[in-house]
């Protein structure tokens, strides 16, 4: 029987292209992660004090503290999550927005080279801005200052410009 050799394809930066399904796995792993209700916590506390296993204070307490545990952790997991999907988007965007100056093809809905420039978080802004050439890095000023004036990127802008 002839044995094959498998070869697992890599992206541009060296990463498989399972690892997101691969990290996702590891943030939802099903023996790590439940899924309760407050509602069906407070129906188990209720019987709890019911058949005298634990006191009504005892029980609200304890409610509360799940609750405010499981809710830091889902916004964590939430957060993992959003970094997890983004980060590749934000990635191809660079490499569209540098393909696009190269070429000297005008960005579409962009700002400076950068695409999608309205819908960006200043720290997204921001983060494109290290490629930029200095004439982008003034539109960018530009526009920032006619529109949402955010000091964050006003101040990162004049950096790269200095």
């Amino acid at each position: 029987m002839p044995t094959t050799k498998r070869t697992k394809s890599r992206t541009r930066d060296g990463s498989s292209p399972e690892t997101v399904r691969e990290q996702v796995r590891r943030l939802i792993n099903p023996v790590d992660a439940v899924v309760l209700t407050r509602e069906r916590l407070q129906e188990v506390l209720d019987d709890a004090v019911a058949r005298g296993r634990m006191t009504r204070d005892d029980a609200t307490q304890l409610l509360a503290e799940l609750v405010s545990r499981g809710r830091r952790q889902t916004d964590d997991l939430l957060r993992e999550l959003e970094a997890l999907v983004t980060a590749p988007a934000g990635r191809v965007l660079r490499e569209v927005d540098r393909a696009r100056r190269v070429t000297g093809i005008a960005t579409a809905a962009g700002v400076g080279g950068i695409t999608a420039y309205d819908d960006m978080t200043a720290a997204q802004v921001i983060e494109r801005l290290e490629d930029l050439p200095p004439t982008d890095l003034r539109a960018v000023r530009d526009h920032e200052r006619r529109n949402a004036n955010r000091k964050t990127v006003l101040a990162a802008v004049d950096r790269k410009l200095r």
